[in-house]
């Protein structure tokens, strides 16, 4: 049932992206607004992660998942029935909080329930769920919005959740065993202070700086970031030596598993969010696909991370760890590679069928890279600190997605004016051609001349598929000229983000290849090797998980 709610959230943290036409739409909603619909939820979940998987480890891992479905439910129903902007974004940051709230207690329930050589495979399956629903939003998200049901459109994407959260208080309440820390611990208040205000410092710049156009004091924010964090960390220890109670239980990091699995989690999720964000705009802003059709297109890679993460949970996560990872990083890099090639040979004629394969193979490598993470990561971690352990995990995730949506504004849009004139003369030859049967040579030149400027200048523009004054003076122009460069300029726009794509696939390339290399520093063996938990006395042994 704990996986229901995981899904829940993750659901929601992708679904909402190709709904965003449709709500500016029916909402009347700007840039703004909209750019908080979506980044206001993630802000919100990576800035709460921390204190709410502590607050289980206090009050109790149960109730405080509890909470959080049932806040998270509550949000989910104020965003559906939102009538302005102002509410949706309201109910989206109240979302975000909840999650946070109610995600740690997942993997935290996971670790003190499931016997050690049982967590592998509860782990996994977590894993899968969070492969699955991360891209199943996309296809989930395009066939609401584009069938429209009950003329609810967008606001399905919120409505969903309204059963799934009933059904998981219902029957949680039932089958979740409760739990804590054996020992008498308080929340750490200015230790939530000092960790919000350094994560808000990081996160914040990181997801709203290509929006605000990368101002000065975004920079400053992220380098203060660091002193704020090292202020974090001192009193921390101050807090241990003094009452035993510190927010983070900074005893985690002298477990190699905990620190080189994170570090593994952030670089690669660093490429997990260049490829998810420019994936999505390349097939409907570079192709022109509709969400449903764009949604679609990710079955291929949803059924390789199914496949690939049922396989995980089963024998090969316990037996083979981080070789399994690794295995699954050189399937990602071929699947990945082979994008890169389908993209550039097909480009802007390429099809759904051409990218199965690719997309198949890069999902199987994902599945087996990201299903054993939370398992390796908390092997060594003691159950009194499951909450905390568990809240970074998620933190590190949503930095490392914070992080790749950042890159997205160097790798993706940064080189989008750049390869505009190539591929506008790359296309300007059949232009020119088709052109010669309704205006004289000398107007030629000048329209071709405008086609790129006008090419050039919407590549450049911050939101993608506005138009510049230089294309709005080409809409003047005769109807069949208009005809012509119309065409045409779907086809330099596919080519441009064409090009713009295979150097976001090549980035997560890179930063694929950094967590193949950071394998090695995890332990030996899968999680199954390890049981942090037997030389402790102080908690009894976890009763059978309830099924």
């Amino acid at each position: 049932m704990i996986l229901v709610a995981a899904f829940m959230d993750l659901l929601d943290s992708t679904v909402v992206n190709v709904a965003i036409p449709s709500i500016q739409e029916d909402l009347g909603a700007g840039y703004a607004a909209l750019q908080w619909v979506t980044a206001g939820y993630g802000l919100a979940f990576a800035v709460g992660l921390i204190t709410g998987g502590r607050l289980g480890d206090i009050y109790g891992r149960k109730r405080v998942f509890m909470a959080g479905v049932a806040g998270f439910t509550a949000s989910s129903l104020m965003c559906a029935v939102a009538q302005s902007p102002g509410v949706l974004v309201s109910g989206r940051l109240i979302q975000g909080v909840m999650a946070a709230v109610m995600v740690p207690q997942v993997l935290a329930i996971i670790h003190v329930t499931f016997e050690p050589r049982e967590r592998g495979k509860a782990f996994g399956m977590f894993g899968g769920v969070a492969g699955l629903a991360a891209v199943a939003g996309l296809s989930l998200g395009g066939v609401l919005v584009q069938w429209d049901l009950f003329g609810l459109g967008w606001r399905l994407i919120f409505l969903i959740n309204i059963p799934l959260g009933i059904i998981g208080l219902l029957v949680g309440a039932r089958v979740i065993r409760e739990s804590r820390s054996p020992q008498a611990l308080r929340l750490d208040l200015i230790g939530v202070v000092i960790a919000t205000v350094a994560l808000l410092m990081l996160v914040y710049p990181l997801m709203q700086g290509r929006e605000l156009d990368w101002p000065v004091w975004g920079f400053v924010l992220m380098v203060v970031s660091l002193p704020a964090f090292a202020f974090f960390l001192w009193y921390e220890r101050f807090k241990t030596d003094k009452d035993g109670s510190p927010l983070v239980a900074l005893g985690l990091f002298k477990a190699r598993s905990f620190v080189s699995g994170l570090a593994v989690q952030i670089v690669f999720y660093s490429g997990v969010g260049v490829f998810f964000l420019s994936w999505t705009i390349y097939m409907q802003f570079g192709l022109g696909w509709t969400p449903l059709h764009a949604g679609l297109t990710t079955l291929p890679f949803c059924i390789g991370a199914f496949v690939a993460s049922g396989t995980s949970f089963g024998f090969l996560a316990e037996k083979y760890g981080r070789k399994l990872m690794q295995v699954g990083s050189l399937l990602a890099l071929l699947g990945l590679g082979s994008y890169v090639w389908v993209v550039g040979h097909y480009g802007s004629g390429v099809s759904t069928w051409q990218m199965a394969v690719p997309l198949l193979l890069f999902g199987i490598g994902f599945g087996w890279v990201t299903a054993p993470i939370p398992a390796v990561v908390l092997s060594q971690a003691p159950r009194k600190d499951a909450g905390s352990a568990s809240a970074l995990i998620n933190t590190m995730q949503q930095v490392g997605a914070g992080i790749g949506a950042a890159l997205v504004s160097v790798v993706f849009f940064g080189v989008l004016g750049s390869y505009a004139g190539d591929s506008a003369g790359r296309v300007g030859d059949d232009l020119r051609k088709e052109l010669a049967a309704h205006v004289s040579a000398d107007r030629i030149d000048e329209l071709v001349a405008s086609f790129r400027t006008c090419s050039v200048d919407r590549a450049n523009e911050k939101e993608p598929g506005a138009a510049p004054a230089s294309c709005q003076a080409l809409q003047e122009e005769d109807p069949q000229v208009l005809a012509l460069i119309d065409k045409h300029g779907q086809e330099q726009t596919a080519l441009t983000f064409a090009d713009a794509f295979q150097v976001s696939l090549l980035t997560f390339m890179g930063t694929t290849v950094l967590a193949f290399l950071l394998m090695f520093t995890l332990p030996k063996g899968g999680a199954a090797h390890f049981d942090p938990d037997a030389a402790e006395t102080d908690e009894p042994a976890p009763a059978p998980a309830v099924h």
